[in-house]
């Protein structure tokens, strides 16, 4: 059996933690059937400070997942439509996250075609919204342990990537200051067709 990441891989420096998720397997358990992809674009989000961050003004009935602890997925409803996963990082009470933003599908890509309408290739899992759909990923599991062993949605070991394939850029559609705007906290695998466009 593949080894699931533990919280002392999440409880560290978030962008330490968005580089090494690079190359892992987000795993998602449904009807006892695994789904699954290797994780090949993530950006991100770092305290109050940061004016992109949901966190930006404090914490709130919405963001609260985000202040700890690390391990446990931070599931939003955004645009009235979509959901986005982020991994939650560093300590507890202090609101950091990485957003997963695209994957390379590997296993159970017959249910994400349908969870998708049909929709194939790099249109399945490319984007975060995208993801989420594929994988029926929602705010029932906003707050979820992604580190337990019944957890229905985890992270498994997988190689890895080196540093030479991959890339970083800014965030991509966020809002705030100049800094936010323009940090470099969007990583990626360079030459991945799954990542988002």
């Amino acid at each position: 059996m593949t080894a699931r990441l533990e919280r002392t891989f999440f409880a560290r420096d978030t962008l330490t933690v968005a580089r090494g998720l690079l190359g892992q397997r987000l795993v998602r358990v449904l009807g006892g059937e695994r789904a699954s992809g290797l994780i090949v674009e993530v950006e991100a989000y770092v305290g109050e400070e940061d004016r992109a961050s949901h966190a930006r003004s404090g914490r709130t009935a919405r963001n609260s997942t985000m202040y700890g602890p690390a391990g446990h997925a931070y599931v939003y409803f955004i645009y009235g439509m979509h959901y986005c996963l982020n991994v939650v990082t560093e300590s507890d009470g202090f609101p950091a996250a990485v957003l997963i933003r695209a994957l390379e599908p590997v296993e159970g890509i017959d249910a994400m075609r349908s969870r998708r309408g049909g929709r194939d290739g790099v249109d399945l899992t490319s984007g975060p919204a995208r993801l989420c759909q594929a994988l029926a990923i929602d705010r029932s599991l906003d707050g979820a342990d992604l580190c337990a062993p019944e957890a229905c949605l985890y992270v498994e070991f997988d190689e890895g990537v080196p540093d030479e394939a991959v890339d970083s850029g800014p965030r991509i559609g966020v809002r705030g200051d100049g800094i936010a705007r323009s940090a470099p906290w969007r990583v990626f695998l360079r030459d991945s067709p799954h990542v988002s466009r």
